[in-house]
């Protein structure tokens, strides 16, 4: 269901900006990613308050109802307000590795997130051939159905399956400074996306951002000091800081090249641009055996953390993304077969990236927080995928050129697009290198639980 949320849009970019007759296809793309920013504090924090199971079945109802409002959307304004009810099921994916920390015993419970994070890549696999003919026979509009009807089928196996969880922590939901925090996110990350469009030194969106600046200011200074913030942002250990370092640069780059692929493919290389990797088969295989690459990525990382923590595996993810990168930007721009290879270590990444992330958060935080702490992560690959997303659609705006009388992306673009990917990726190293030299001689592999301790 979440991959529906967040990876199927991408593959019918083009049909959706026609359908609302906008270029905005970063905002397109990534609204249910901003969404997700702004519901994950509140969310984490209400399900170790109130339940992961209570939680979980209230997100997916509500990222069920966001696709029905997308499926009906008679205008982009409608279409993002569906988008944002979608967003929810970011919630769901942290939401469902913390429900994991409940019933699995810790080792055990590394190789089930990565299966949980990237196993659902099994879907990616064989949608994009489907999702290329279905949307020719039944237009865009199939893809919100199916992410819809995924919604509910999970609401009702999780309220029937999932046991409720026994680990909670007292206390109340901090429900301003949720409000005030997501509002502050949200004000920024909307700047970086109007500024392309109205101006960087428009009254609107300079508005927007002060206003998202001063709810920041405001939640850090007073409401992140209360008894029971909805983040303890100063309780955050200098390991888990670096460690959402990396993965809010790593998930950034990598969600922005997800939304240069499906670009490219819509450009044919005969057209001589430069760029272009449009061909018989090309999006089942730039979304479909690069989904391979997603699973591999995560459970090989999960099996792995088991024998040596979370942190080496999150390295060799950075180091995947940063040679593929690279290589993408020396020779698979107007490539198919090399942008495929690319795109599945990428994919690889991905994987890695999120188990990782999760696996870490997990080995550094107790029980009672697992909701809390899992929603920091998700907020990191949010920031990232959304800042990156429109850092990446500013640069292609900022080099269109006009040929035919029609303005395209310039191969300028394309290859800064790709260049400032691969240059995030080296700046998550540096961080990375900090953590590896952190936990090295630290036991960052969690302990199994004495016998009755209770799983």
């Amino acid at each position: 269901m979440v991959d529906t949320v967040l990876a199927s849009p991408t593959f019918v970019l083009p049909e959706l900006s026609d359908a609302f007759d906008t270029n905005q296809f970063a905002w397109i793309d990534s609204s249910a990613m901003l969404a997700g920013a702004t519901w994950a504090p509140l969310l984490g924090k209400s399900a170790d308050i109130h339940g992961k199971r209570k939680v979980l079945v209230i997100t997916l109802i509500v990222a069920g109802l966001g696709g029905v409002v997308c499926l009906l959307a008679p205008h982009i304004s409608v279409f993002v307000l569906g988008r944002a009810l979608q967003g929810a099921a970011v919630a769901a994916l942290f939401l469902t590795v913390a429900i994991i920390r409940d019933i699995c015993a810790p080792k055990f419970a590394m190789v089930v997130t990565g299966i949980v994070t990237s196993g659902s890549a099994v879907f990616g696999i064989v949608s994009p051939f489907i999702l290329e003919i279905a949307t020719e026979a039944f237009g865009w509009q199939f893809v919100f159905v199916v992410s819809a009807v995924f919604a509910g089928v999970a609401a009702l196996c999780v309220r029937l399956v999932i046991p409720n969880s026994r680990n909670r922590t007292p206390g109340k939901v901090d429900v301003a400074g949720a409000l005030t925090l997501g509002g502050g996110l949200a004000g920024v990350l909307v700047y970086i996306s109007l500024g392309q469009e109205f101006g960087w030194l428009g009254i609107a969106p300079l508005a927007i951002l002060i206003g998202g600046l001063a709810a920041l200011t405001v939640w850090y200074l007073v409401l992140s000091r209360v008894p029971e913030p909805v983040i303890n942002i100063r309780g955050i250990s200098l390991a888990l800081g670096l460690g959402l370092l990396v993965v809010v640069m790593g998930t950034g780059a990598y969600r922005s090249m997800l939304q240069l692929f499906s670009l490219l493919i819509d450009v044919s290389p005969d057209e001589g641009l430069g760029y272009g990797i449009n061909g018989p088969g090309a999006l089942g295989l730039m979304f479909g055996i690069p989904s391979i690459g997603i699973m591999l990525g995560g459970i090989v990382a999960g099996a792995i953390a088991t024998r040596v923590g979370p942190a080496r595996p999150l390295a060799v993810g950075v180091a995947l993304g940063t040679i593929a990168s690279f290589v993408m930007f020396s020779a698979g721009a107007d490539n198919l077969p090399i942008a495929v290879i690319c795109s599945f270590m990428l994919s690889m990444t991905a994987g890695s990236l999120v188990t990782s992330g999760f696996n870490l958060a997990s080995v550094l935080a107790p029980p009672e927080r697992q909701g809390t702490v899992s929603s920091m992560v998700m907020v990191m690959v949010a920031v990232g995928s959304v800042t990156m997303s429109f850092i990446g659609s500013a640069i292609l705006a900022g080099n269109e050129i006009v040929v035919d009388g029609e303005t395209v992306n310039s191969s300028t673009g394309v290859h800064t697009y790709i260049a400032v990917a691969g240059c995030t990726f080296i700046l998550a190293a540096i961080p990375m290198a900090f953590l590896v030299r952190k936990l090295r001689g630290h036991a960052d592999v969690p302990a199994e639980p004495h016998p009755g301790a209770g799983a």
